[in-house]
């Protein structure tokens, strides 16, 4: 059962073992210092005491069961057999990606009954690297809006006011991971499902680049896989579990993931770091947020970085155009039959019957315009990275809003003319195809956290994570201020 919004638990006793970085939880189970199993009973316990304050975990499976799994995983390290870094980790899977033996509802009443059969690539290289799925983490319905709530499973609250949204889609994985009920979390992003969820949780996250974690198909969509986590350190070590070429991908990229379990340290000297903040006053922007992104400055500075803001103009209203095509062209194609049959069209969300009515009046020349339009605006942003070697922008226009609301109608005098146009910020990015990563950068007065993207070259996933990880040494955001039910 969820609780009411606002509510507070007891001050709990928290655990010290959920409190580790995953790095560190891998390390100790390793050297056999906790046992899968305690790392099982404590996890579950843990979940069991808060996600009824917030409903980010869903489709628990049977407790027994999971105990059993994590015997074994005891009894493969007694042979020697370890099967990888994340071996008798607790896991919970987006609720828009398949668990072999989990439902996959995607939030929607048609699908609640939908049982996968089979694993997700990257939830296969999970469970291989030895993770156990305990669950699945809630999202949106179909995953539209960065609010996560549903008539299936109802809605997720933010770990530090559980008055507000945890954003989405990747809202569930959000909270579970900023109250410590997971050690790493998988998401997926289109319009900043890894970000925004991330900035509001006080967390990273990485969005990474077109080809880096395999999908089917020779047209890089918009929607990637990618990595959620309370430090730099563990979400590039779960990129490489993730990452690698597939051969039914053959747009992945043929780069070994091993890559990414190297040493984070490096020298930023010099680094020149270009801001974009709101477009010189095209985003509507809630007061203070970005004051916030701009005092993250001084951490970059300390670590030897020059952040000037960007003085050339970018074509940014005619990338949101094309963005809206994209999103209308690759989510209403995915979905339209449900829109043609009755029955199911009256199950659908306003959101969904939007993109869907817009794929179905879309010409052959709207998506030629589409793909040119994404050729253009990467060729701009590409022609930035001639005078800087990162990006920053803000990862939300708002703070966590109110959780009875259901998307931000309006930000200050400006009213929001569809409902994922508050959350414009990352449209351009998702549309580039560069990794970024969502950086803390701090709370309101109210004392609700926010976020900063943290964007690199094409391909340049290592040396945005070790920025990344520098930035992190020089504020330590996620481990300085914890959620009120951890305090």
């Amino acid at each position: 059962m969820v609780m009411a919004p606002g509510s507070r638990l007891p001050a709990p006793e928290v655990p010290d073992l959920v409190l580790l970085d995953a790095v560190e939880l891998s390390w100790l189970i390793r050297r056999r210092e906790i046992t899968c199993v305690e790392v099982m009973e404590t996890y579950l316990r843990h979940i069991d005491r808060l996600n009824p304050a917030v409903n980010a975990i869903v489709s628990r499976a049977d407790e027994a069961g999971l105990i059993e799994q994590a015997r074994q995983r005891d009894e493969e390290l007694d042979r020697g057999d370890p099967t990888g870094w994340m071996h008798g980790f607790p896991i919970a899977v987006k609720d828009l990606s398949h668990a072999n033996g989990f439902p996959t509802t995607m939030g929607s009443p048609i699908f609640a009954d939908q049982v996968a059969t089979t694993d997700d690539l990257h939830v296969r290289r999970m469970r291989e690297a030895g993770a156990i799925v305990v669950g699945k983490t809630n999202v949106p319905e179909f995953g539209l809006g960065s609010h996560t709530f549903n008539p299936v499973f109802d809605t997720t609250l933010n770990a530090y006011d559980t008055t507000r949204s945890a954003g989405g889609s990747s809202g569930g994985a959000g909270a579970a991971l900023a109250l410590r009920m997971l050690p790493v979390a998988d998401g997926s992003d289109f319009m900043g499902s890894l970000r925004n969820p991330a900035a509001w949780g006080n967390l990273v996250s990485l969005r990474p680049g077109f080809g880096r974690i395999p999908s089917e198909g020779f047209l890089s969509e918009p929607a990637v896989v990618g990595p959620m986590g309370r430090t730099v350190r563990d979400i590039a070590m779960l990129l490489s579990t993730m990452a690698g070429p597939d051969e039914r991908a053959p747009l992945s990229i043929e780069q070994d993931p091993e890559l990414f379990t190297g040493n984070l340290e490096h020298d930023f000297g010099g680094a020149r770091i270009g801001w974009i903040g709101d477009f010189d006053g095209y985003l509507a922007t809630e007061p203070g947020l970005l004051d916030l992104c701009t005092a993250s400055f001084g951490a970059f500075a300390e670590i030897g970085c020059e952040v000037e803001p960007v003085s050339r103009r970018l074509p940014v209203e005619q990338a949101w155009e094309t963005f809206l095509l994209w999103r209308a062209w690759t989510v209403g194609r995915k979905n339209a039959e449900l829109h043609a049959d009755p029955a199911t069209r009256e199950l659908l969300k306003p959101e969904l019957i939007f993109e869907i009515e817009g794929y179905r009046r879309l010409t052959v020349d709207d998506i030629a315009r589409a793909l040119t339009g994404r050729d253009e605006w990467y060729a701009a942003v590409a022609g930035l990275f001639e005078d800087y070697d990162f990006l920053l922008a803000p990862s939300a226009q708002v703070f966590p809003f109110d959780a009875g609301q259901r998307w931000p109608q309006q930000i200050g005098d400006r009213s929001m003319d569809t409902y994922h146009r508050w959350m414009e910020t990352v449209a351009p990015w998702t549309l580039s195809g560069l990794p970024i990563v969502n950086l803390p950068v701090g709370f309101s007065e109210s004392g609700l956290p926010m976020g900063i993207q943290l964007i690199g070259r094409n391909h340049a996933e290592w040396p945005l994570l070790q920025l990344a990880h520098a930035y992190e040494q020089a504020t330590d955001w996620t481990h300085r201020v914890l959620p009120p039910m951890l305090r």
